[in-house]
């Protein structure tokens, strides 16, 4: 994103090349989702809507993996390969050398792995540090339980002096609750000069960012630390439990948010939305309901209970219950479900229904068609008004190709008819039960493939006699012939 010509520039760096070995996973930690984007999308979705010039993402361990999800993201992104980790000084070197050019301005330093922090957040640290005029400036937070951060080291005047690990400080020390998220917003002639003298000068041997900190205050430059309220958005991810414990405190922000946007959520502990759904106000989501990826859903629709959409498009005033559809449109005031599969290409029309036990996948159903009960629907196009019998099978794929079916405007189709694609089905055309349609059928008319019924007469009792069935005709027979009077 770029910044308009009066805008201080700003180049972000995103530190993202941790090991994560306790997620104990073959997927780099940052690659891990909540709310429907990973952790080094929500860091990158932040520094953007900071109003960020360029971003340099740092990676080291499973870098094909991140570089690959950073550049389908967004890339424009500078990517820094940082092959052995030697510390967070380490990784912004290695990210000021990645760029053609020296930035200059501002350099925010944050992280792949805390994916609450909001753009908000880094906009309101970028403006108190350049209100404030200093030479860095710390985002910080106070807890409880301080344990493992680097505390905020200041003076009697209030004034920060030094950031100290939690392995290197002194008993004192440790006692601070003022802790060092590790983002910072640094101004970049200083960074440059400050990150080149650095030294492994402490428990772990690694060049540590936050010793730049004592070097500006060595050089009479003014330090200072935004305290940030909101302290989850400083908590980083380690492990798959405090991932989890993070998309839970996501989820619920995101239901509160949705709430004050005039949408009902019935019980949001069931309920969960992804970070870039989008709901039009009178939306009710019922229990158990999920909305994934860019679903949208217009004004005053419902869905659930127990629903599952992903980049689903709804329409307004409609209803969707017990149903499971990815990819798919379902249009105005149409009805969906219960227990209905739409796979990818379902597009129902204005006033449609697609009922119980109904699949459908890459077909078209028009406005105010309906299919209503134990069908599947694949490859076809069903005209406006066509209402389509129950238990009808639309055999799509001949064993290597997939063909369409075209039903035309206002038919009816009975129960149980299949078919067999390719094959078009004209406009007002009926068809019979049973029938297999194999060959087109003309506008208007009628359909039948049925055999007449025939009656085999005896058959149970030639063929299966002595069994249950046999009795229970013999049974019949003899209550018809008694209540005839033979």
């Amino acid at each position: 994103m770029s910044t308009s010509p009066h805008s201080p520039q700003v180049t972000a760096i995103v530190l993202a090349a941790g090991a994560g070995t306790r997620m104990k996973s073959n997927r780099a930690k940052v690659l891990h989702e909540i709310a429907g984007r990973s952790m080094i999308e929500h860091a990158l979705v932040a520094v953007a809507g900071a109003g960020v010039s360029t971003t340099v993402a740092v990676v080291g361990h499973d870098r094909d993996q991140v570089s690959e999800a950073i550049t389908a993201y967004d890339p424009h992104v500078v990517h820094a390969v940082q092959d052995i980790q030697r510390g967070t000084g380490h990784a912004v070197q290695i990210a000021l050398d990645a760029l053609d050019e020296a930035p200059e301005g501002t350099v925010l330093v944050t992280y792949g792995d805390v994916p609450l922090l909001s753009s908000q957040t880094l906009s309101e640290l970028l403006l108190d540090h350049r209100a404030a005029g200093r030479i860095v400036t710390i985002l910080s937070a106070e807890l409880d339980d301080p344990t493992g951060y680097g505390r905020i080291l200041r003076d009697g005047d209030g004034a920060v002096t030094a950031i100290r690990e939690h392995k290197d400080a002194s008993d004192d020390e440790r006692s601070v609750r003022e802790i060092n998220s590790g983002i910072l917003a640094v101004d970049a002639d200083f960074l440059r000069h400050a990150v080149s003298s650095l030294e492994a000068n402490n428990a772990q041997g690694e060049l540590y960012l936050t010793d730049i900190i004592g070097k500006a205050v060595a050089e009479g430059r003014p330090v200072g630390a935004h305290v940030l309220e909101d302290v989850w958005q400083t908590e980083g991810v380690n492990d798959r439990a405090q991932l989890a414990r993070l998309g839970r405190e996501l989820n619920s922000r995101l239901t509160d948010h949705w709430m004050t946007e005039g949408v009902t959520i019935v019980d949001p502990q069931t309920t969960w939305i992804d970070s870039a759904v989008t709901l039009a106000t009178d939306v009710t989501l019922l229990p158990g309901t999920q909305l994934l990826g860019a679903t949208v859903v217009g004004v005053g629709s419902t869905i659930g209970p127990d629903t599952t959409l992903r980049n689903v498009e709804v329409g307004a005033h409609v209803t969707i219950v017990r149903t499971h559809g990815s990819d798919a449109v379902v249009g105005d005031n149409a009805t969906v479900g219960p227990f209905a599969f739409l796979r990818p290409g379902a597009d129902l029309g204005e006033g449609g229904k697609i009922g119980t036990f109904v699949e459908v996948k890459n077909s078209i159903i028009g406005a105010g068609a309906k299919v209503p009960h134990l069908s599947y629907v694949g490859d076809a196009e069903i005209g406006e008004g066509t209402n389509i019998g129950a238990g009808t099978i639309f055999a799509n794929y001949d064993g290597v190709n997939k063909h369409r079916t075209t039903v035309g405007r206002h038919a009816r189709t009975a129960s149980n008819n299949t078919f067999v694609a390719p094959v078009t089905i004209g406009d007002g055309a009926f068809t019979g039960a049973g029938t297999t349609i194999r060959e087109d059928v003309p506008p208007g008319a009628l359909a039948v493939g049925t055999a007449r019924q025939r009656n085999i007469e005896g058959w149970v009792a030639d063929r299966r006699a002595g069994t249950s069935s046999d009795k229970a005709a013999n049974h019949a027979a003899e209550t018809v012939g008694e209540t005839s009077g033979d």
